[in-house]
């Protein structure tokens, strides 16, 4: 399929995807959310990808928020329907069995705080600028903003966020744990890919299984969740990457994990 929403290459093995609309900062509508389920579909696929790096073209946005002039023409079911299908969406990208890092460049605000929600972490540029600034237009966050901003940073903030529509800094967002790391903009994506090429490095099963047991152990009782780590360190006992992983540690050099 040819993209004229986004852009998506993959290197290595991290795919990549940038939301390409810059005249538009990026803004989604229902085509951006047809080609990043296509996008997600190849990703699935393809064995060989073990992490996925979403940002933006251009040096201003991440994501700024839904299409306004396309939410403007939407009847209610209309709008019911836009905002189920922005949250499938992005229950695909948190479901992906691999970590994807959010490289905020810039805004990200209304639908762009809720995408960058949905991965697994957030590095941010000094000039990034997040909020679910909705209540501002008459409206209400639609993409999981509501329920993802509480569980990151705590129900007052989320609160406070959501109900005002305040614009929040980059140094703000990580003081509150909302993104992982700032950097200047000239080395976000420096450091950004420095990380996914380390994660890359490892066994796919491990990073697939690491993700799984912190998302599902997240919503369970602690006894719970480390009895469901302990059944799965048992089934990674079988797998040839812990068999190279140990013997590399042994023999003194870097492991190279197959999946």
């Amino acid at each position: 399929m040819d993209y004229d929403n986004i852009l998506f290459e993959v290197q290595g093995n991290i795919a990549i995807l940038k939301f390409n609309r810059p005249k538009a900062l990026n803004t989604v509508n229902p085509d951006v959310f047809h080609e990043m389920n296509d996008a997600i579909d190849r990703i699935d696929k393809d064995p060989s990808i073990k992490v996925m790096i979403l940002t933006g073209e251009g040096d201003k946005a991440f994501v700024a928020g839904a299409d306004i002039d396309y939410m403007a023409t939407l009847s209610p079911l209309q709008a019911k329907e836009f905002s189920r299908n922005g949250q499938e969406l992005l229950f695909r990208l948190g479901n992906l069995p691999i970590p994807v890092i959010a490289c905020v460049n810039g805004f990200a605000l209304g639908g762009g705080t809720e995408i960058a929600m949905a991965c697994d972490f957030i590095y941010a540029s000094e000039n990034a600028k997040f909020g679910q600034l909705e209540i501002n237009l008459g409206l209400i966050p639609g993409f999981g903003g509501t329920q993802r901003l509480s569980r990151l940073v705590g129900k007052a903030w989320a609160k406070e966020i959501c109900l005002t529509g305040m614009m929040i800094s980059a140094s703000e967002a990580l003081e509150m744990g909302l993104v992982n790391k700032v950097f200047p903009q000239d080395r976000l994506w420096e450091e950004t890919i420095k990380t996914a090429r380390l994660m890359a490095k490892k066994g796919k099963v491990m990073l697939k299984t690491i993700k799984h047991l912190i998302e599902r152990g997240y919503d369970v009782d602690l006894r719970s969740g480390c009895y469901m780590e302990s059944e799965a360190f048992g089934l990674i006992a079988s797998s040839p990457d812990r068999d190279e992983g140990v013997r590399a540690f042994l023999e003194k050099r870097e492991p190279e994990f197959k999946g």
